[in-house]
């Protein structure tokens, strides 16, 4: 091999430079320093992988995620400069039919959505998605400490099987302890207040709350998945057939709960989220 000094005359790189470089990988702090032409691949790269979801900030998240030192007004430039933008919001309608004479829960929620542990409090809610052969019905179960996605359920009709499949995946995906005081929220729509979906509830030991009349702001985490799913992924896409817009949607949920950076979170995936508590909980209790 040949000497330091001979290689970096012949790569026109100085000596201090390369023991600088060296230095940096071996004591691991590979944060890594990179021209504006280059930051931009890593930028382009993520607005790929997300399909154009995340806007500069967590841009700016995910690249420093990956060992790449750069700060926000850099990357708020350069977006702004080759016009990489995260999708825009739209308005949804809501689809909650409340105009029943069926048991109606109290909101026992009351809007404190920081929540301390896993399977204290899930909400849950359900939209809607256009494809040529007619609707398809999404019902989701959310895990309020996390944010994470723990049930859902994907059908052609808005019964309420839909709540109660999405209901029963999230009871036996997480098995909560009966007896720990688990709330559910919902809407005030005829699926939740059914007395199948009531049965459900006191079958697995669950709470019910439901959010006032009319009121989407009792029920704003649900509501705000539902728009990220929409804008992030689904807006702009014509689906054939409602396996298609499955396959999208399921897709999405996935990416979601493993790897969208959720600010509430302080800027990690909902599982990352979960992962982190519970490791702190295991050293506190061997501490």
């Amino acid at each position: 091999m040949w000497p330091i000094s001979v290689q970096c005359r012949v790569l026109q790189a100085s000596i201090a430079g390369y023991h600088e470089h060296f230095a940096r990988c071996v004591h691991g702090a590979q944060r890594l320093h990179l021209s504006d032409d280059a930051v931009l691949v890593h930028i382009k790269a993520i607005h790929a992988e997300t399909h154009g979801s995340y806007g500069w900030p967590r841009t700016c998240k995910a690249l420093q995620a990956r060992g790449i030192r750069v700060g926000k007004e850099r990357v708020r430039r350069l977006m702004q400069l080759h016009g990489i933008r995260a999708k825009g919001k739209r308005r949804f309608k809501v689809t909650t039919n409340s105009n029943h004479g069926l048991p109606v829960a109290p909101n026992v929620l009351d809007r404190q959505f920081d929540v301390g542990e896993p399977n204290r409090v899930w909400v849950s809610d359900i939209t809607y998605i256009s494809t040529d052969e007619g609707w398809l019905f999404l019902a989701v179960v959310i895990d309020l400490f996390s944010r994470q996605v723990v049930g859902w359920s994907l059908r052609e009709d808005m019964t309420r099987n839909i709540v109660i499949d999405a209901l029963r995946m999230a009871w036996f995906k997480r098995h909560p302890d009966k007896n720990a005081g688990l709330i559910f929220h919902s809407d005030r729509g005829s699926q939740y207040a059914s007395e199948d979906f009531r049965q459900v509830l006191t079958e697995y030991g669950i709470t019910a709350s439901m959010s006032r009349r009319a009121n989407c702001w009792d029920n704003a985490c649900s509501e705000t998945l539902f728009g990220s799913l929409k804008v992030e992924r689904l807006h702009g896409q014509r689906f054939v057939t409602r396996r298609q817009a499955k396959d999208e949607v399921i897709d999405w949920m996935l990416w979601y709960n493993h790897s969208r950076l959720h600010s509430t979170l302080a800027h990690v995936s909902p599982m990352q989220f979960e992962k982190d508590w519970h490791a702190a909980q295991a050293r506190q209790a061997h501490s």
